[in-house]
């Protein structure tokens, strides 16, 4: 399969996997999304934020160069419980987190999600085999799915795209996905 077709496909796929974090915000109340259904389960609000924040966050390792969306003013708006994505926390401290201004979210993610699908419109399909992390992984990558899918040299653009953001995407989608159920929501796709 050629690249152009690979990253034709990934293109698609990254827009479907971003129109189901649409739809799920807008049906959705801030309630809803900050309800903690018992002790140690995590909130939808966990979720939400950790998956567009390490989308954002990755994107300068991705797309080389450019920065994240987020930033100082972001923080303000959204007046997160805990102004963190998590990735190198405990399920027990990111218990706690909470999104105190929904619209706000709303709003980054939405800018999160224009700032990666202009990069992958943009993107030449040849250089979606370039190396982006080389192997011996640092320790932030070392425990990772992309450590585990990475070739032999380490992980290239495509495998970044592909773990960091649409298989992460969709496997906090899921969780998601049933945290709806237990606010009486129904799920997204069948």
């Amino acid at each position: 399969m050629s690249n152009s077709l690979i990253l034709d496909s990934l293109r698609r796929r990254m827009r479907a996997m971003h129109s189901l974090y649409e739809d799920a915000t807008a049906t959705m109340t801030v309630e809803q999304v900050n309800h903690v259904e018992r002790d140690a389960v995590l909130p939808i609000a966990f979720s939400l934020f950790h998956f567009v924040n390490m989308e954002d966050t990755t994107y300068p390792f991705v797309a080389g160069g450019a920065g994240p969306v987020w930033n100082d003013d972001w923080a303000a708006r959204l007046r997160l419980a805990i102004a963190d994505h998590g990735k190198e926390r405990t399920p027990e401290e990111m218990v706690e987190q909470r999104i105190g201004d929904y619209d706000a979210f709303i709003d980054y993610m939405n800018a999160v999600w224009a700032q990666s699908e202009t990069y992958l419109a943009r993107l030449d399909p040849d250089t979606l085999t370039e190396l982006i992390v080389p192997r011996p992984f640092p320790g932030v990558v070392a425990n990772t799915y992309s450590a585990r899918v990475a070739g032999p040299a380490g992980i290239t653009r495509l495998d970044a795209i592909e773990c960091w953001w649409y298989q992460h995407g969709l496997r906090h989608m899921g969780e998601i996905e049933h945290a709806r159920a237990l606010v009486g929501l129904n799920g997204m796709t069948s």
